[in-house]
């Protein structure tokens, strides 16, 4: 059994998240295509939420082990049990569950899922021909057979429960050709459409239809923001204004409501694409953007981006939100973290918002070019599903 989520830095001008994502494309699916050489079966599940359900006290378990924390409960004397403590200070006492977003956080689940890693392999017998790769939750069982590969699951299933966490049936699925099940399905798609069908989609209008097609079909996914990458470095070299500029803009900004996590490169293809505009009309579309993307649930981060490209002088629009870092970058003094109850006046110091600010945001380019939003700037296709 082999974890593959190690936090990982990068050592040059990547970005952290770009040199992640390179490693699970290493770690995982180059590895995963290598095993079809050795497995003719490959088995997908994941846990069903993963932060939301781990057992904090068994972070104590997993640093120091079970034995050795039950005799000390109640003394908080080891570093497990006072991570415990904290983490659950944080819940109102909960012992379910530990915060999500933060590489600390995702330090204490590896900690915990490596402990369940040995779990799982101590069960299982050392003969047993199987391999599993584990991303996080995510975990890919290859085996030569049906029975072997539900065994093993079963025994997963069954260490997860011991630390609060259990395996998602609907996300569960099994593969007799382990080259087809080791690559996403939106990735396969993805690379059939890479050059965005050029051939029989000259314009742009055609392109931005057929991502909107594969927008619908695979949504949110990790290819549709790639192949959205290629065609905003095409729309950055237009320089004359088209016929169809507000078809394109209503076509784009729809397929940002039905993937919102596209949103920050449909913000850069926008934000080229009115900048043709004349002044006046430059407002008016930003406009009907904000109201269209004014009813996606939740849609802070949406506005955020709003906010970017809309904020810079040459744009000049007015943008209001309940937002709390728009309204700091409006000028607005409230409150991002709930730091009362924080005892250190030097640490409420460094948590004073208005030191987000670290430049006038109306002095921002009105374009955003793909270096501000491109995670990768080659080999998009090579690296990730």
């Amino acid at each position: 059994m082999e974890c593959c989520s190690a936090p990982v830095l990068s050592e040059g001008d990547e970005k952290d998240q770009a040199s992640q994502i390179k490693e699970w494309w290493q770690k995982v699916e180059q590895s995963s295509i290598t095993y079809s050489l050795e497995f003719s079966h490959i088995l997908h599940t994941d846990v069903t939420d993963c932060y939301g359900s781990l057992y904090t006290h068994s972070i104590a378990w997993s640093l120091h082990g079970m034995k050795q924390a039950k005799e000390s409960k109640g003394k908080s004397s080891l570093l497990g049990d006072q991570i415990d403590y904290l983490i659950r200070a944080g819940r109102y006492g909960q012992t379910n569950g530990i915060s999500q977003g933060s590489v600390l956080m995702d330090f204490f689940a590896e900690i915990v899922l490596g402990y369940v890693d040995e779990l799982i392999t101590d069960k299982l017998d050392a003969n047993f021909d199987y391999k599993i790769l584990r991303y996080r939750d995510d975990y890919r069982i290859f085996t030569n057979d049906d029975q072997k590969a539900e065994y093993i699951l079963k025994t997963i299933s069954d260490c997860l429960r011991s630390v609060g966490m259990r395996l998602g049936v609907a996300k569960t699925f099994a593969h007799t050709n382990v080259i087809e099940g080791s690559i996403k399905p939106d990735k396969i798609a993805g690379i059939e459409l890479q050059d965005l069908g050029k051939t029989n989609a000259k314009t742009l209008q055609k392109q931005l239809l057929r991502l909107h097609s594969f927008g619908r079909k695979y949504p949110n996914s990790g290819a549709l923001k790639r192949l959205l990458s290629i065609l905003h470095k095409r729309v950055a070299r237009q320089k004359i204004t088209p016929d169809d500029l507000e078809v394109q803009v209503a076509i784009a900004t729809d397929i940002a409501v039905t993937s919102p996590t596209t949103f920050p490169v449909i913000a850069a293809i926008l934000s080229h694409l009115i900048s043709l505009q004349p002044a006046e009309q430059k407002s008016e579309l930003w406009n009907k953007v904000k109201n269209k993307m004014s009813n996606v649930p939740y849609n802070g981060y949406q506005e955020i981006w709003l906010q970017r490209v809309t904020k810079p002088t040459a744009v000049g629009l007015e943008f209001l939100s309940d937002e709390a870092i728009c309204k700091i970058v409006n000028g607005e003094k409230v409150t991002l973290w709930e730091n009362e109850w924080i005892g250190s006046k030097a640490l409420n110091e460094a948590l004073e918002v208005s030191q987000i600010m670290v430049a006038d945001a109306s002095a921002a380019s009105e374009e955003i070019y793909p270096a501000e939003v491109a995670l990768f700037n080659d080999n998009a296709f090579a690296l990730s599903g």
